[in-house]
């Protein structure tokens, strides 16, 4: 597979007795795939009561799990991370009990301290050619968004269980980047932010040309978009998930926030005009639709994350969180006129984002083989 590339080997050299540097995902003609792109799965890493993302209403979390993955398995396959088998027969029974299929869920002994598999999970890559398809890993290095909460050894480790499970290569590019930090249209263009990437708790030893490099390498892309700042209550530093997303090849959804005194309205404004006068690979501009804001959502006085530009595309469906405000309807309208062909569900995600984080935080699409 690849030349005999697999699991982070790299090639010998042709002429010397020293090894040569492993070709890059893109040299190989490797990319990301848009979340839109066909799905085998989704993957989950199931949240632990000892963990810390989930403090005193842990038990409010697992019905939210419960109702995207009932969901889910009308469309696809849905693989989940344990911490053992004891934590498997429970979630086994949880579901049961919230009337969740089993059929199509297949659990993995792949032990995190926490559960945001968008962030430590696979990144998964295709190559697609007459009638067949590769795909391959790559294993970013996970910190914990910038080394705020460890342990994170285990959380870090979970892209190499999946790729030995698959007998997938892997790609490890040897610096920190967390999957919802980048959003890609798979047709060449990935989008992130300078809060995020640049930040000096990440990669403080490379350029923001560096970066670039890195991305373009490890994606198979060949531009990339740079917003600023990450919206109020973000602990990662501003992801790219809770500000704009790709709908389709050529458009955009951007988060907006129509109360100018609100502390999210100068930071969204901003990216929105960044937006507007971004171009794709062609040269074109981008379609951008504007998503609005929830209004304020706090907990024990805490201002939360939530953002309707969390939701997860998968086959046939769009799941998108819900805070029981007055701008779920509008949201979810908005969004199904740019997914025609997609059910798109609103499922409360009122007591998951206490977490800092929603539907797209927790899942990590595995692109069909």
């Amino acid at each position: 597979m690849f030349g005999g590339l697999k699991f982070g080997v790299t090639w010998p050299a042709m002429d010397s007795g020293m090894p040569a540097p492993a070709p890059t995902p893109r040299a190989l003609g490797l990319r990301m795939p848009a979340e839109w792109e066909p799905h085998d799965g989704t993957w989950f890493t199931w949240p632990r009561p000892e963990g810390i993302s989930f403090p005193g209403k842990y038990d409010s979390v697992p019905p939210v799990y419960a109702a995207l993955i009932r969901h889910l398995v009308q469309v696809e396959e849905v693989q989940i991370n344990v911490w053992n088998q004891e934590m498997e027969d429970w979630v086994r029974g949880l579901l049961r009990g919230e009337k969740t299929p089993l059929d199509r869920v297949h659990f993995h002994h792949f032990p995190a301290y926490e559960p945001w598999c968008r962030d430590h999970g696979p990144i998964f890559l295709v190559r697609d050619e007459p009638g067949h398809r590769q795909r391959a890993v790559v294993d970013w290095d996970y910190n914990a968004w910038g080394g705020k909460y460890p342990p994170f050894d285990l959380d870090d480790a979970v892209p190499q269980h999946v790729a030995r499970l698959r007998q997938l290569p892997l790609f490890s590019p040897g610096i920190i980047l967390e999957g919802g930090s980048i959003e890609v249209n798979g047709r060449g263009t990935v989008l992130t932010t300078t809060s995020c990437l640049l930040n000096p708790n990440r990669n403080p030893q490379l350029s923001q040309g560096d970066v670039e490099k890195y991305l373009r390498d490890y994606l198979g892309v060949s531009q990339v978009l740079w917003l600023t700042e990450g919206i109020v209550g973000d602990d990662t530093d501003g992801h790219i998930d809770d500000l704009a997303r790709f709908l389709n090849p050529t458009t955009l959804a951007a988060a907006v926030e129509h109360d100018p005194s609100d502390a999210n309205y100068p930071i969204l404004r901003e990216n929105l005009e960044r937006l507007r006068l971004m171009r794709d690979t062609a040269g074109r501009e981008f379609r951008v639709v504007e998503l609005p804001m929830p209004g304020l959502v706090e907990y024990d006085g805490q201002r939360l994350p939530a953002s309707y530009a969390n939701f997860y595309i998968a086959n046939g469906m769009v799941l998108v969180p819900t805070y029981r405000d007055q701008h779920d309807r509008v949201a979810l309208e908005i969004l199904q006129r740019e997914f025609p062909d997609r059910q798109v569900i609103g499922v409360d995600s009122t007591e998951l984002i206490w977490g800092l984080g929603s539907f797209h935080c927790i899942t990590q699409q595995e692109p069909a083989g």
